[in-house]
């Protein structure tokens, strides 16, 4: 078989497999933040990155059609908080997280809250922690060892806030996390791949689901297609563009209208 003709760039997460399933495996796995250091050198042709990465910067495009998104709650990404909002004056970010801090940060302006963002400095480090923000996996185990949706028992005390049902309850739009983020003017055979490749994803998302290894069947099927979206429909472009609308007034830097292209 041909090697890959293109350089395309995932995350670890369960969550991106359904988009990455008919690329084969000489994908480029990495973090979402390295993902982006890689993608603006120019050493990627496409990267499943998050989304405020196609928002800051102007020669980026977002593929049409499929994504990474919530439609209410998420699971994966959001705040583990002992202290009520109003009392937050520090949260650990995820050293993983991009959209999602600026995600948190327009959430809880909204709320009146403005804190002191410090990195995680490992994540096994987290449930000692009074309040920190956790995406993808590293949310899941987290979530999973320590029980519960919205109370979090046991010794911990901590509280989860859901990112995705907050943004919901708000905005009343989808909100997407990742998107495939190509160069300008990209070729039309990098963009049929990837969206042939989300389609082969989505047809055997069953047979995903039955053979990862990652957590148990149950928790994989309400997981994926469940939680966690796929279709980058018209309210979804709608809520990236109300995102970057946001992000713009709270963010400090330039964020540019996202540039949606199909094949």
């Amino acid at each position: 078989m041909n090697p890959q003709p293109f350089r395309i760039g995932s995350v670890h997460y369960l969550n991106a497999l359904p988009l990455t399933h008919g690329l084969g495996n000489d994908l480029v796995l990495l973090p979402p933040s390295k993902l982006a250091v890689e993608m603006h050198a120019g050493r990627l042709d496409a990267a499943l990155l998050s989304i405020t990465e196609a928002l800051f910067h102007p020669e980026h495009e977002i593929l049409d059609g499929v994504g990474i998104l919530s439609r209410g709650p998420v699971y994966s990404v959001g705040l583990a908080h002992r202290q009520p909002l109003s009392a937050i004056r520090e949260i650990h970010l995820d050293p993983a997280s991009c959209t999602s801090v600026n995600l948190l940060r327009i959430l809880l302006d909204r709320c009146g809250c403005h804190p002191r963002f410090v990195p995680l400095a490992d994540y096994a480090s987290a449930p000692s922690l009074d309040n920190v923000l956790l995406i993808g996996n590293p949310a899941i185990d987290f979530r999973r060892t320590h029980g519960g949706t919205s109370e979090l028992p046991g010794t911990t005390g901590h509280q989860w806030l859901d990112l995705g049902e907050l943004w919901q309850a708000q905005e009343q739009l989808p909100f997407t996390y990742a998107a495939w983020v190509l160069r300008k003017d990209s070729p039309t055979a990098l963009r049929r791949l990837l969206l042939d490749s989300a389609a082969q994803g989505l047809a055997a998302l069953d047979d995903i689901i039955a053979s990862r290894p990652e957590y148990d069947p149950a928790f994989r099927r309400a997981y994926l297609g469940g939680y966690i979206q796929y279709l980058m429909d018209a309210p979804a472009r709608d809520g990236i563009r109300r995102f970057a609308a946001h992000l713009a007034r709270v963010s400090g830097r330039p964020v540019y209208p996202p540039r949606f292209v199909q094949p």
